[in-house]
This record gives structure tokens, C-alpha cells and sequence, in this order.
């Protein structure tokens, strides 16, 4: 039932924006919510030319950029692209946003039969007969893809493309990045609390940028570092000072980075592994914006996840030990941090997580 008033809400609000629209810009819409944007993508570059010659001649937009759908995408304007956030980033986001979906038409099919209920309650400015007769010859057809009608395309010259909404929450980041790019090379600590999405930003940036990530994980405290003093110290639970000689300190040189990873099976220090530094270099993971480490970044993003949030995301990845773990001992360690360190206030930028 919550699903359906979602679509019942989400049809409403497009009918209220836009009041030259057609049965047709509802059937696009409900299409783009349930299937994105898998059937326009080829490949990066011809998405790319796409986007910076559309962009040329995009209107501008008196709202905003984004507009969510009903489900998991959001129509973002190319004007976007005015922030700061680059083409080529924006069509990866893009190609990367067209994975198909496999319940496609399914999600389709249910979100057709809440728009042909509102028409016959009267809640749709269109006739009951008008909505059937498209409905069941798009249904002949095998739903495929379809354009704006032409008097939307008029009244609202229609310029965007679609995105999925885990990685909307990023467009600022990304083009706060793709602006320091532009001048050189970029350090970036991603920060936040426990099932934040920290590891997942860092394989999305990757794929983006195909930039060098360094974990925090790597660099917990050896057996002779874990004092009771260490572990009363806010953010002293991992190894600091050898991650900034093995790691930052090179990366700040423009040097090669040969670094030794914690391995947590064996308690040791493995032997060293050589990364190369790229435009982009990630650190990813809690304590990575301790006061010792800060100078060392152009760049830093605080993850705040709400608790109810981190709760659901601990209980779903991990077994019941681990889980009483992170609430008895690690989460209070990374609070206490947080809190001491004032380390949201410190970063650069705060994205809320609360999905």
C-alpha cells in the first residue's frame, strides 16, 4: 500500500509541474522510474559528446537541478554541469546509472494500474477512456522507451539525463573534486561512522576516476601499540604515525607509496605492497581526519549516517558477535572521536545518509 501512495503522490506532483503535460510524459515518467536509463547508454565517449553538446543549448532551469522519480533514479539537468561537475564525470555517473533492471516491467505494469485507478477516481486531468485505449496499445507494443510529447517538449524544453539516486547524493563532492582537478591533483579523506558507506563511495570514485584508495583498515594498532594509554586516546585505535610515514607523507611528495598492510587473521604487518599515486587519491575510513593527518588533504567529505540507518546496516552484514562488537566497543570508539576531534566540523564537506 505505501508503494502505490507513492505513486499516487509522485503522479500528482508531476501533473502540478507540469500542467501542458500528456498521458504520454506520465507513461515516460513511470517508464524512466522503473527501468532508468538502461536503454540509452552505449559507451562513455558517445554519452559524453551527447552530454556537452546538449548542455551548449540547455535552457536554464528555475528550479532545481534534480527531480526524483518513483523509484530509484532522478532526472538531473544538464545545467549541473555549470557547478563545477565536469561532462566526462557526469556521463560515467550516467553509464554506470544504466545496469538493467531485471523486474523492469513488473515495477512498470504496478505503477500503470495506480495511474489508471487515480484517472477513474477523477484525481487525473485526463479521460478514463483516453488512459485505457494508451495504456493497452503500449501494452501491445511491449512498453518500450518513449519521448516527451511535442507540447512538453515545448512548454518545458526538457534537458537532462537519468542518474541513480545513490549517486546523486555525490553530484556536489564529485564537482568540488572535478574543480581542484582542474589545477592539479586532489587528496581526499573520506570520513564517517560505521556502516556510513565510506568503502562504497571509495569503489564509486574508482570507477569514476579509476583513482589510488588507501584504507584505514589497513592500519590497525600492532600487538605492542594496544596499551590500555593508546586506547583511552580519541582516534588512537589505529596506526597513525604509520600510516602518515608510509602513506600521506609520500603521496605529499608525488612519490611512489610502499605501504604494509595490518592482516587481523595473523596480528602482523604483511610484507610491503607499492601503489602509484594518481590525480585522485582516496584515504577511506574512520580516524583518517585525525588533527595529525589533516594538513595533509585538499580535500576531505564527513559520511553522516543517521543511527537508525547504521543500526539496520550492522545487523544485515554481520554476525551477531560482530554486531554486539561495533555497539559495545567500536561505535563508541568512533563517537568519541568524532565528538573530541569535532571531525564532521572539520570536513570539507557533510552528506547525509539516510537511506
Amino acid at each position: 500500500m505505501m508503494r502505490r501512495e507513492e505513486t499516487k503522490n509522485a503522479l500528482k506532483i508531476q501533473c502540478e509541474k507540469y500542467p501542458e503535460l500528456q498521458v504520454r510524459d506520465l507513461f515516460k515518467f513511470l517508464y524512466q522510474s522503473s527501468f532508468g536509463c538502461e536503454h540509452l547508454v552505449s559507451d562513455v565517449e558517445s554519452a559524453k559528446a551527447y552530454i556537452q553538446e546538449e548542455a551548449e543549448s540547455a535552457g536554464t532551469v528555475s528550479e532545481d537541478f534534480i527531480e526524483e522519480l518513483d523509484g530509484p533514479y532522478c532526472r538531473v539537468h544538464l545545467n549541473y554541469l555549470k557547478t563545477g561537475l565536469c561532462a566526462d564525470t557526469f556521463a560515467k555517473l550516467f553509464v554506470l546509472s544504466a545496469e538493467h533492471v531485471e523486474d523492469g516491467t513488473e515495477r512498470l505494469e504496478e505503477k500503470l494500474s495506480v495511474l489508471l485507478d487515480m484517472t477513474r477516481d477523477g484525481e487525473l486531468p485526463f479521460s478514463v477512456a483516453e488512459v485505457e485505449a494508451a495504456i493497452k496499445q503500449w501494452e501491445k507494443e511491449g512498453y518500450p522507451a518513449c519521448h516527451h510529447s511535442e507540447g512538453f517538449r515545448k512548454a518545458y524544453a526538457p534537458a537532462y539525463r537519468l542518474m541513480k539516486k545513490e549517486y546523486v547524493r555525490f553530484l556536489p563532492l564529485f564537482g568540488k573534486i572535478d574543480s581542484i582537478l582542474q589545477q592539479g591533483t586532489v587528496t581526499l579523506a573520506i570520513e564517517g561512522g560505521s556502516g556510513s558507506g565510506k568503502t562504497t563511495l571509495a569503489d564509486l570514485l574508482c570507477r569514476v576516476y579509476e583513482c589510488t584508495v588507501f584504507h584505514m583498515d589497513d592500519f590497525f594498532l600492532r600487538p605492542e601499540q594496544r596499551t590500555p594509554e593508546r586506547f583511552a586516546e580519541p582516534g588512537g585505535n589505529v596506526d597513525r604515525e604509520r600510516f602518515l610515514s608510509e602513506v600521506l607523507l609520500p603521496l605529499h611528495k608525488g612519490e611512489s607509496v610502499e605501504y604494509r598492510r595490518f592482516d587481523c587473521g595473523t596480528f602482523t604487518v604483511l610484507p610491503p605492497e607499492k601503489k602509484e599515486p594518481s590525480r585522485l587519491n582516496v584515504i577511506e575510513g574512520a580516524y583518517s581526519m585525525h588533527p595529525e593527518l589533516e594538513e595533509y588533504y585538499n580535500l576531505s567529505v564527513f559520511l553522516d549516517i543517521s543511527p537508525e540507518v547504521q543500526k539496520a546496516r550492522i545487523i544485515k552484514r554481520n554476525s551477531t558477535e560482530l554486531v554486539n562488537r561495533f555497539f559495545t566497543e567500536w561505535i563508541p570508539m568512533e563517537q568519541k572521536y568524532i565528538s573530541c576531534m569535532n571531525v564532521k566540523e572539520r570536513c570539507d564537506s557533510i552528506i547525509s545518509i539516510s537511506w
